[in-house]
């Protein structure tokens, strides 16, 4: 009991450090990162000061198949997760904005949520704050002749992963750019922050029928962890 103690607490530690280490280096709390597209950086300039506001952070944004998600996030190391109610407003919020400045063409759904039990990793910050969690990575192509690795996440850089396997406690060591798609894994018994997501609203382009209004967000269960 007391090894796997200390075990914890040092992968804690490394992990608190590294965080540090890349907010400093890549400077996410006021620098907005890349998401991918031109829709999607222009969406996270009108939803990073509503998220400020209520003490939460981008964590990603995502304009694919004519939805357009944005999951929000308490920042690292806070106990609680993100509420309805803060998604509900944002989702108003944000619903506005964008029929007022109308960044995205055409139809679409848009999707306010929370990252939900079993957080999507895509962005080296995203690792960074998950280091000692369980995580499940798919790979491009094949490493020592598999595509998917599953264990605990032991470091994390700007451009790299290590995963120890949770029966060799073997590291493997691979580049993000390699990762085809990861995630947390959720370990039941394992505390929970409280939260429900996702929030949706249909958005679409004015029109002179009443059924271009923004429809009243659905609810589904989900949590922030």
């Amino acid at each position: 009991m007391k090894t796997e103690m200390t075990t914890e607490t040092t992968i804690q530690t490394a992990h608190e450090r590294q965080v540090e280490q890349m907010n400093a280096q890549h400077d996410f709390g006021s620098v907005l990162p890349d998401y991918g597209s031109a829709v999607a950086n222009k969406v996270a300039g009108l939803v990073a000061p509503m998220a400020e506001a209520l003490g939460l952070q981008i964590y990603d944004i995502d304009y694919s198949g004519g939805t357009l998600r944005v999951v929000l996030d308490t920042p690292p190391g806070q106990p609680a997760g993100v509420n309805l109610d803060d998604l509900s407003l944002v989702t108003r919020q944000l619903g506005r904005e964008l029929d007022h400045s109308d960044p995205v063409p055409g139809r679409y759904t848009l999707e306010v949520t929370s990252p939900g039990l079993e957080r999507t990793l895509r962005r080296p910050e995203h690792y960074a704050r998950e280091i000692g969690k369980t995580v499940n990575v798919r790979l491009h192509a094949p490493v020592n002749g598999s595509r998917r690795l599953q264990g605990q996440l032991v470091a994390a850089t700007s451009s790299a992963v290590t995963v120890r396997d949770g029966d060799t406690l073997v590291d493997t060591e691979v580049a993000i750019a390699d990762i085809e798609r990861a995630r947390t894994v959720f370990e039941w018994g394992a505390a929970e922050k409280p939260g429900k997501a996702p929030k949706k609203a249909t958005s679409k382009k004015k029109s002179s029928s009443k059924q271009s209004e923004t429809k009243e967000p659905s609810h589904t269960e989900a949590s922030a962890s």
